[in-house]
């Protein structure tokens, strides 16, 4: 990793694992142990906010250059690892991390003690933090080894990669970013890194699809004001090919770095997002079965849908 990216992470509370992997405490992980609040995930599918740990396998490394992004893309290492560490060496990296990012929140005033000790021992592994995780050559080892602990995986990929998601050990939940609802939009928004990014997006809506049996499957859409809310046909195309059992419509946040390429009125409101969430529904046979209004994000799945989400 380079030093810079290394030195900057580091002051934004990054805990740095080996050469290409970290952990950082979530702002909803902070607040469920204080007991204020928790992420939309525990309210849609059981994940509870003190016990998710958000890391990564793949600091820097990303295939795509997202005009969203909040990260600093100008650090990006490349699309392949030359090098890589040891699963083991990561996965115990991130738990030590996690505990050493949690040793001071027992001094704050409003601290829930027992949720605290709880969260020393993760139970959730969002692989997403930074980076795209299919770029680690040992993903699957590392998924292997978390269920093998009694653990849970939530695997966020931006589809440049179909041949390695058709092959990809089943996590707990597999979710696909799309960003673009058309091959236009979406090398304005996405940027690929590949001449065939969008050809490979749709691949990997296939490849999803056929892993449904195996994991719950998301798509994730994230709705940027003035750029993105519109053809909702072609938003719909996406989850006709995918077939997947959530989709989470999300606004963009004007955060990070992505406040120096697009506006704080590029922030949809949660009404916005949550009518246009319907209208696209309403073409494929989804409905708005969940919401979280603080995080501007709504939750479909098919109209058919009984209701029962896996609880963890």
């Amino acid at each position: 990793m380079k030093e810079k990216l290394q030195s900057l992470l580091k002051k934004q509370r990054y805990h740095i694992v080996g050469n290409h992997s970290a952990v950082k405490i979530c702002e909803w992980t902070k607040k469920s142990i204080k007991a204020q609040d928790f992420c939309y995930k525990q309210k849609f599918y059981g994940i509870r906010s003190h016990l998710c740990a958000q890391v990564s396998v793949s600091l820097g490394f990303c295939q795509n250059t997202c005009v969203f992004c909040w990260r600093e893309m100008e650090y990006t290492l490349g699309i392949r690892m030359k090098e890589y560490d040891p699963p083991d060496e990561i996965i115990g990296g991130w738990i030590v991390g996690q505990r050493k990012q949690l040793s001071g929140f027992g001094g704050y005033e409003g601290t829930d003690m027992k949720r605290l000790e709880e969260a020393r021992e993760p139970m959730h592994f969002a692989i997403s933090l930074a980076g795209d995780a299919l770029i680690y050559p040992k993903l699957n080892e590392i998924i292997r080894k978390l269920h093998d602990m009694g653990k849970t995986t939530f695997i966020v990929t931006n589809g440049m990669l179909p041949d390695k998601i058709r092959i990809l050990e089943p996590p707990t939940q597999l979710y696909i970013s799309v960003d673009a609802p058309n091959r236009e939009l979406f090398k304005k928004i996405d940027r690929p890194l590949y001449k065939d990014g969008w050809e490979r997006l749709l691949d990997s809506l296939k490849a999803l699809k056929m892993l449904k049996k195996n994991t719950r499957t998301t798509l994730r859409f994230t709705l940027i004001k003035g750029m993105n809310m519109e053809d909702a046909e072609g938003w719909a195309d996406s989850i006709r090919i995918a077939e997947p059992l959530f989709v989470e419509a999300k606004a963009y946040m004007f955060v990070g770095s992505s406040r120096q390429r697009l506006s704080i009125e590029n922030m949809p409101r949660h009404h916005e997002v949550k009518e246009f969430a319907k209208k696209v529904g309403d073409l494929c046979g989804y409905r708005i079965i969940d919401e979280k209004e603080n995080s501007r994000v709504v939750l479909l799945a098919k109209e058919d849908f009984d209701g029962r989400v896996m609880r963890f």
